[in-house]
């Protein structure tokens, strides 16, 4: 784990200062009591969305609609309610259909947000229970079970084999081993073991909800069509009333001085000069846009951001999760030593393959690695499981002993880190270590011995094989690459992992130019170079959340249109800031709170033709809007002409 990622817990007191039984049964009722009556509760932040009322607000008042508005008031007072009023059915249309798509997505994310809630398992007063994340409070004893979510940021005060994934965190996929005394990070899952820990930083203070806190903030997607409507609607502004009044004077002249015969022939030739048309089409090409899109279970948040899928040029990608599904599997297997069968020794004529099967199938409660070895080697085995030793984070390996028959000699498995197991046979094995390392694979000795001899390794360790692991690429994430760089949209991998491994994923997944990964513990902080470095490179390691930001906005000050694909807490800030965030539907709410486009599915082979359906919709706009600007420029011309 990358240390400029993540922050350090500090603790506030010590457990000392606790009641004596804390560490077994939790807080008291009154130690809770007194915190909730603090505010020391695990009040969370809004999301970044807005209120019923600012969505009406924002979708009815707008210059379009004022400006048709205006002119609906003329209408009425020189003729009254009639048919010459229909004009401003405009302004109910568009607003509805406004209103109705973003109350949608904020429905849609509330429901998802509610299935993916996590819950709290709390230990009070002795006793065990679930309850949800806003009634932890500072000091609460939280138990740990594999599968279960770190809900708020803590210290650990209990751990049997205990692993947790911050990849949505870190971007980093290798499970992390949490021994007594080790910091756990809301957004953190249990991998493999189990645990107790102690709530530290609770509510906004927690670092999930302070990178979360930046970019709270509600903005609108960056519109270059709505822009240019505004733009024009400016002009209209400045140019429509000294035409109108000059029309008016001669339609007076014209008319006997019937000011409002003159008044409804004014409105009439300014409905002409403002392009409502133009926005109503919009709105409803849009709208039809999101509904297509909505089939293939992608919600946009805004009709806008139909426009900016189409004008995208840049996709940042995360690693996991987005190119990879997020687990590890068994790439290759490298037989060392010698080969099965070639002695009478037990352990040396059961193969690599029986050996790991046995391992695979002898933890019913297997980390991530077990879990892929288990998946590569599934074969049944009737060996007898007699003794283990987990894993230590200090050592770096663990062991397992199995009776393979009836009264035949017991055999030692025993796995790790090749640099803690190898001993005397390093020189000759570490060549391909390094190897194997350098294409972003973690490497894994298997070795095998008489018995177990518990926290000391056997003199007798023969090294059988090495395993290769390494992330699983999604398998439609080379096609979907490939129709992004076939549509001119050029592909950066940005990740918290360590380069060597982002590259090697990126290579593998189809990514143009990924070459070897650059270390952004590197990156230059001025503007402009970071600006030029990022355009020169593709692929990026050891990526912090506010380095992605950064990232972001300097393909941004190059004029680039930019889409970041994120699942985690540390793809928040990028996301908020790009100008279109997609995130998946699995991800962190944080992520999906801030995204304009939600992947409900986690379907990576969505985007393409989410790219394609936005293209096929602002082509057709585009289209029509001239028809549009040619209408107004007309009317303007001939209402200047009459008026003089």
């Amino acid at each position: 784990m990358s240390d400029a990622a993540i922050p350090a817990v500090s603790s506030h007191v010590s457990t000392e200062l606790l009641n004596a039984s804390w560490a077994t049964a939790g807080l008291t009722s009154a130690e809770v009591d007194q915190r909730v009556a603090a505010g020391q509760v695990n009040t969370l932040p809004h999301a970044p969305d807005r209120t019923v009322g600012q969505i009406i607000r924002a979708n009815v008042i707008n210059p379009v609609n004022g400006i048709v508005g205006f002119m609906l008031v003329l209408i009425i007072i020189a003729d009254g309610i009639g048919p010459d009023m229909l004009f401003g059915g405009v302004i109910i249309t568009n607003s509805v259909i406004g209103i109705i798509q973003e109350l949608r997505a904020r429905s849609a994310l509330n429901r998802l947000a509610v299935l993916t809630a996590p819950h709290a398992v709390l230990m009070r007063s002795g006793e065990q229970f679930e309850s949800g994340v806003e009634e932890v409070v500072l000091d609460d004893l939280l138990i740990l079970a594999p599968g279960a979510q770190v809900v708020v940021d803590g210290e650990v005060v209990e751990s049997t084999g205990l692993e947790l994934n911050e990849s949505l965190l870190t971007g980093e996929s290798d499970p992390e081993h949490k021994a007594v005394g080790a910091q756990v990070l809301s957004g953190s899952f249990v991998s493999s073991g189990s645990g107790k820990y102690r709530a530290v930083k609770i509510g906004a203070d927690s670092y999930a909800a302070s990178l979360a806190q930046e970019a709270r903030k509600f903005s609108l997607v960056n519109s270059e069509l709505r822009s240019g409507v505004n733009k024009i609607l400016k002009v209209l502004m400045l140019a429509i009333p000294p035409i109108a009044i000059l029309l008016f004077w001669r339609l007076m002249q014209s008319n006997d001085g019937d000011w409002r015969i003159a008044l409804s022939g004014v409105v009439a030739a300014s409905v002409a000069m403002v392009p409502d048309g133009l926005v109503l089409l919009t709105s409803i090409a849009f709208m039809a846009g999101v509904i297509s899109l909505s089939k293939k279970n992608a919600l946009l948040r805004e009709l806008a951001s139909v426009e900016l899928l189409a004008r995208v040029d840049t996709l940042c990608l995360d690693k996991t999760g987005t190119i990879t599904t997020g687990n590890i599997v068994v790439a290759e297997l490298l037989h060392l030593g010698p080969e099965s069968g070639s002695k009478s020794d037990p352990q040396v004529q059961a193969s690599p393959e029986h050996l790991l099967a046995a391992v695979g199938a002898s933890d019913p409660d297997p980390n991530a690695t077990q879990q892929a070895i288990a998946k590569a080697y599934p074969e049944a085995t009737s060996w007898e499981l007699t003794g283990t030793v987990p894993f230590s984070s200090a050592r770096k390996w663990s062991a397992a002993q199995f009776s393979p028959e009836s009264g035949a000699q017991p055999i030692a498995v025993y796995m790790g880190a090749p640099e803690f197991l190898l001993g005397e046979h390093e020189s000759e094995i570490s060549a391909q270590v390094a190897e194997q390392a350098e294409m972003g694979r973690r490497v894994i000795l298997l070795a095998t011995a008489a018995e177990v001899t518990g926290e000391n390794l056997p003199t007798d360790l023969e090294p059988r094989a090495l395993v290769l692991l390494e992330d699983e690429v999604r398998s439609d994430a080379h096609e979907t690459l490939q129709y992004f760089v076939e549509q001119g949209v050029t592909l950066k991998v940005i990740s918290g992992d360590h380069p060597g491994t982002v590259a090697a994923v990126a290579r593998r997944a189809g990514v143009p130019d990924a070459g070897s990964g650059i270390d952004a513990r590197d990156l230059p902080e001025d503007e402009q170079e970071l600006a030029e470095f990022v355009a020169k490179h593709t692929v990026f390691g050891r990526v912090t959340p506010r380095q992605k930001r950064a990232m972001v906005k300097a393909l941004q000050s190059q004029e680039h249109v930019v889409a970041m694909t994120g699942d985690g807490v540390n793809d928040v800030l990028a996301l908020k800031d790009a100008d279109m965030g997609i995130a998946m539907g699995s991800g962190s709410g944080a992520s999906r709170s801030v995204a304009q486009l939600v992947l409900m599915d986690d379907k990576f082979s969505s985007l393409p033709s989410v790219l394609a359906e936005g293209r096929r919709v602002m082509n057709s706009v585009e289209r029509a809007s001239n028809l549009f600007i040619y209408g107004t420029v007309y009317a303007v011309l001939i209402s200047l002409t009459v008026s003089v």
